[in-house]
């Protein structure tokens, strides 16, 4: 394994991705004890905040040519930690909730395990496919509408929160065929 320099490991995108991941307790908490509108406002500014530092890490990395090996792990880490600690926090208020953190759970365990067995016959997957990439980006947004429209009637959350499991499977089921070929060609 290649050893990591200190500039890598320094690096803006890499240090974006690092203060996303620190993000998660600030929003967890704030969000959890949030007993006001307002509350809930500010815990949706600072995942705000984090969606936006997430857009903009890829974007530095590629225009100033600062894409990493560790870069390429901690962005997607973000995104998944992020999206799992959302998904808990809004279940608490939307139990539905609860079958999407389970969904994402079987999703993210599947690329997990399909990429650990890829990398020991030598193969990774370069990094998110085009479906992915959709599907983190309206989990992102699905589930800060949810934090910002504080009296969404039920209904509307859990058609919204169905929506995001739709995609969310429908990437999974297009990553299968994905991660076969590659289980073949290793």
């Amino acid at each position: 394994m290649a050893k990591i320099s200190r500039k890598e490991i320094f690096s803006i995108p890499n240090l974006m991705g690092y203060f996303r991941i620190l993000m998660i307790p600030v929003f967890s908490w704030m969000y959890l004890t949030a007993s006001t509108r307002e509350d809930v406002y500010r815990a949706a500014a600072v995942v705000f905040i984090s969606s936006v530092t997430d857009l903009l890490d890829g974007w530095v990395a590629r225009r100033f040519h600062m894409v990493t090996e560790l870069g390429k792990f901690v962005d997607p880490l973000a995104d998944k930690l992020t999206h799992g600690a959302l998904a808990l926090c809004l279940a608490f208020k939307y139990p539905l909730m609860w079958a999407l953190a389970a969904l994402l759970a079987v999703k993210e365990g599947y690329m997990a395990v399909m990429g650990l067995i890829l990398l020991k016959r030598g193969k990774k997957l370069d990094g998110a496919m085009w479906f992915g990439k959709v599907c983190t980006a309206l989990l992102f947004v699905g589930m800060l509408v949810l934090f910002l429209w504080y009296g969404m009637p039920e209904a509307a959350a859990n058609g919204l929160i169905l929506f995001m499991m739709a995609v969310m499977a429908a990437a999974l089921l297009m990553y299968v065929p994905v991660f076969r070929k590659m289980k073949k060609e290793a």
